[in-house]
């Protein structure tokens, strides 16, 4: 991915949904303008989420994602219904596609829109089959919502219009929401520590290592960077004291060694920790780690899938280092992608990665189902940091910042 490239997890997440045939692949393929989805007259043609990237004018950088068919039965289908349900957890805005009259499927579907509070449009496919009357008397059994809307996937009826329609209903930020600039300004040179070892991806820099890069372009300041063996040369050649390094957590108490304690220090899993979350929840959550007993069994959870090294962080160091840290016998599960248990019971804590692939409104879920049950959640960076002894430290450049210590 380029650095002009808008990444998924910065794009409006648009759900649709709907029962079975009702249109909703057609209704995909018509507001994109190309045959992404398969479209069948048999039932159930769908059955596992489908997204699309794409540029979705007038309302920018978008994901189009198409479900299962909510009227599904049996077995196998009510494992697509709880997938097509799932997809709430990240929709920044649904569809809800009909053909007909609102039904019990459409009825349950408005109360989880409105439980979650995401903005919706009803759509109306296969306007072309309908008189007049026979739209009234669908319009009327919607209670004449006002976000209805009659289209045709079929002859392109009114796709403009819903178009339109969805830009209006993009969240707004009362302030757009920074992973770095906010705390820099112009001039302000940020040392950014990137380990090249056999866990970094061949040829190219990671996620959040290209944003924050961009952030800080944005911002005006000036990015660099380097490996962390390099780090203390950096330091005797730059001219001018940076104001910060961000590190890979995995190198956090070598950079903290050699940062002089003058500049800040942080790192990239803990600037997505107040990116994408709540910072002071995953800050309690790392306090949490202490308290580990025997027996005990923690959920360490990435919103990606990848390929496993040999010492991947997730599954190897966390448990090396949490054991180590605590002396105790811990057990630890995992997940990634969108495999995020609701039920998280029976964790006594949960460790997340800087969820740099989701979106703002799936981090927050997953937060907001630890924090409902009790279980407390931190990140890997946060978790790093107060097992090194440096997350104080390391939380320095947040004050004043929409951030305050806690605990």
């Amino acid at each position: 991915m380029g650095l002009n490239e808008t990444p998924l997890a910065n794009r409006t997440h648009i759900g649709i949904f709907g029962r079975r045939n009702v249109g909703k692949s057609s209704l995909l393929n018509a507001v994109t303008g190309q045959n992404l989805a398969i479209v069948s007259d048999i039932k159930g043609t769908t059955t596992d989420p489908v997204s699309k990237a794409m540029e979705l004018l007038p309302l920018g950088p978008a994901v189009l994602i198409d479900t299962p068919g909510l009227d599904d039965f049996g077995k196998l289908g009510k494992q697509r219904v709880a997938k097509a349900y799932g997809i709430l957890n990240r929709t920044d805005i649904a569809l809800l596609v009909s053909d007909g009259k609102m039904g019990e499927e459409e009825r349950d579907t408005l109360l989880r829109f409105a439980e979650k509070k995401i903005p919706y449009v009803i759509v109306i496919n296969k306007s072309e089959e309908r008189s007049e009357q026979e739209e009234a008397d669908i319009a009327a059994s919607y209670e004449n919502e006002k976000n209805l809307m009659f289209v045709s996937a079929k002859t392109g009826s009114h796709i403009h219009e819903l178009k339109e329609k969805l830009a209006t209903l993009t969240p707004k930020e009362e302030k757009v929401q920074k992973i770095v600039g906010d705390l820099l300004d112009s001039g302000d040179i940020v040392v950014l520590v990137v380990p090249i070892d056999s866990a970094a991806p061949k040829g190219r820099l990671i996620l959040p290592q290209q944003q924050v890069i961009r952030d800080c372009l944005e911002a005006g300041a000036i990015p660099v960077i380097t490996g962390e063996k390099e780090l203390p040369e950096v330091f005797r050649s730059l001219l001018k004291k940076p104001k910060a390094v961000v590190t890979d957590s995995q190198a956090f108490q070598r950079v903290a060694d050699d940062t002089p304690k003058d500049v800040y220090l942080t790192s990239f899993s803990i600037l997505f920790s107040r990116y994408k979350g709540d910072l002071d929840q995953q800050v309690l959550g790392a306090k949490a780690i202490r308290r580990l007993k025997d027996g005990d069994c923690v959920l360490i959870s990435e919103g990606c899938t990848h390929h496993r090294q040999c010492e991947d962080i997730g599954t190897v160091k966390l448990p090396r280092w949490i054991r180590e840290f605590t002396g105790k016998d811990v057990c630890f599960q995992f997940c990634s992608g969108t495999q995020f248990p609701e039920d998280l019971s029976k964790y006594a804590a949960v460790i997340h990665c800087g969820g740099c692939t989701l979106n703002g409104r799936e981090m927050k879920f997953r937060l907001k189902c630890a924090k409902e049950q009790g279980v407390p959640m931190t990140n890997y960076g946060v978790a790093i940091a107060d097992m090194h002894g440096i997350l104080d430290r390391s939380l320095e450049i947040f004050r004043g910042r929409g951030y305050e210590r806690t605990g």
